[in-house]
């Protein structure tokens, strides 16, 4: 009554499922120059899910394994030993030839450095040059004005230019 075949914990008469890639060997590890490690994943629900952020290096390092993949099904292990989509290839590839994956490196923080504009410097050179002028100009009537004063009050005639040129 009782079969002579002994049942494994899985329910399965002692069968194994084939690999899914011929040789044992997982497009991952094809691709890359070290063995890919299987990480099962955590059963545990986190109270509170967050987002994954990769990284422009990480990026550009999954989208060189993914371009490496040429074998039929290695693409498609790829994506699910990274738990991506196609979508997501498809996204860094665009942003890879447009150049803003480039973009994404890390940039010195803290305040951008201001490039000065060419003529600004000149601009406060002709201010500071008006100002110097300006002075100058106002001591000049100061001084011609005390001049005339000093002339009226001595009764001297003061000498007036002749017309269109300096005396």
């Amino acid at each position: 009554m009782h079969s002579a075949k002994t049942h494994d914990s899985r329910g399965v008469d002692g069968v194994r499922r084939a690999p899914a890639t011929p040789n044992d060997a997982s497009p991952v590890e094809a691709a890359s120059s070290h063995p890919a490690e299987i990480v099962r994943p955590n059963p545990e629900v986190v109270a509170r899910p967050t987002r994954r952020r990769f990284t422009a290096a990480d990026k550009l390092r999954i989208l060189q394994l993914a371009d490496a993949c040429t074998a039929v099904g290695s693409r498609g292990a790829l994506l699910r030993a990274e738990g991506l989509y196609a979508s997501h290839l498809t996204t860094w590839r665009r942003q890879r030839t447009e150049g803003t994956l480039s973009a994404l490196t890390p940039q010195k923080r803290g305040r951008k450095v201001v490039v000065p504009h060419p003529q600004r410097a000149e601009n406060e050179r002709l201010r500071q040059e008006n100002a110097r002028l300006s002075t100058r100009l106002k001591q000049a009537e100061l001084i011609i004005e005390v001049q005339k004063k000093v002339s009226q009050i001595l009764g001297l005639p003061l000498e007036t230019p002749a017309e269109g040129g300096r005396s």
